[in-house]
């Protein structure tokens, strides 16, 4: 494998976790003022450096793929159910009911879909923030990630907009990944990504979008509408990263996205070192197993092993 093509694999997931890290202490926060941007690492609800559910469900979702490289909704089920019944610090609010009903004994499809059939206009951001590992796993079929994308989301949510925004996401990652720059994935995505109107609205104007103007919600529109402004207004990797962090609300959601697509056109070595270097946190959960950016590199090294059909 090409040495730029396996840099910007493993920016995905290191960008990834680091987003999560650097927006963590500003969740349910204001917007900081544009003149005072926080640029580093900081305490919150958790030790500076820590990731949360956004990287927490991610790494299930990947070791599901390693396992079954053919994704299996049922043992990703599992693997979620297991996540959740080891407490985490975080769980978001569609996820956390849909996996007690799990918990319960009731099937993941009936879970996602009662929820949705008693909660039809929301649309979380549960999904999208988790679904890089297929990238990886499929980085050289754009069909697989797309079917996949649309797969795993479909275990706890079912709204349409939820399966169509990690199949945006991850798309742009796709074309990211082959050279293309984040306008030109921008676009090729559009074309390529059936999208509920409302959503296809709000990504096309998303770059165009004054700060202001943002509202960076647990709404997956607002989560991919902050990621795409933050990526398309900045030409690296920690501006992309310091723009969308420092809007507030789901500030860990939107850099987990914003992170994975910049660590995707700028590649791991254009994070800061301080960034990466910080990076910690337990998986699985409640474990002394302390997980840092080499445990993501080789994560991801083994992840793009797999050939998925």
């Amino acid at each position: 494998m090409e040495a730029q093509l396996s840099d910007r694999l493993r920016g995905i997931a290191v960008g990834a976790a680091v987003g999560d890290a650097l927006g963590m202490p500003l969740e349910f926060g204001l917007a900081s003022p544009a003149n005072d941007l926080i640029r580093g690492m900081r305490p919150g609800r958790l030790p500076a450096g820590s990731f949360t559910d956004d990287t927490e469900m991610a790494l299930a979702l990947a070791e599901s793929l390693l396992a079954h490289p053919e994704l299996d909704s049922d043992d990703l089920a599992h693997r979620f159910l297991d996540w959740y019944e080891r407490n985490p610090e975080d769980v978001g609010v569609l996820t956390g009911t849909v996996m007690q009903n799990i918990s319960e004994g009731m099937p993941w499809q009936e879970a996602a879909h009662n929820f949705h059939e008693l909660n039809p206009h929301n649309a979380g951001n549960g999904s999208v923030m988790r679904c890089w590992p297929v990238v990886i796993a499929a980085w050289d079929n754009e069909e697989t990630i797309l079917a996949y994308s649309h797969q795993q989301s479909k275990v706890t949510h079912a709204h349409a907009e939820c399966d169509a925004g990690c199949a945006f996401i991850n798309d742009m990652l796709f074309h990211l990944l082959h050279g293309a720059d984040p306008q030109q994935a921008y676009q090729a995505a559009l074309v390529k990504v059936d999208m509920p109107d409302p959503l296809r609205q709000i990504v096309k104007l998303a770059p165009h979008r004054r700060r202001a103007e943002l509202r960076n919600t647990g709404w997956v529109r607002h989560t991919i509408e902050s990621a795409l402004w933050g990526l398309l207004n900045t030409h690296n990797f920690e501006e992309a990263l310091v723009q969308v962090i420092n809007l507030g609300a789901d500030a860990d959601t939107a850099g987990t996205v914003v992170g994975a697509l910049a660590g995707a056109a700028y590649g791991s070595s254009a994070i800061p070192s301080a960034w990466s270097q910080a990076l910690r946190g337990a998986w699985p959960v409640q474990t002394e197993s302390i997980w840092q950016a080499e445990n993501f590199i080789q994560l991801t090294d083994r992840l793009a092993g797999v050939s998925l059909k």
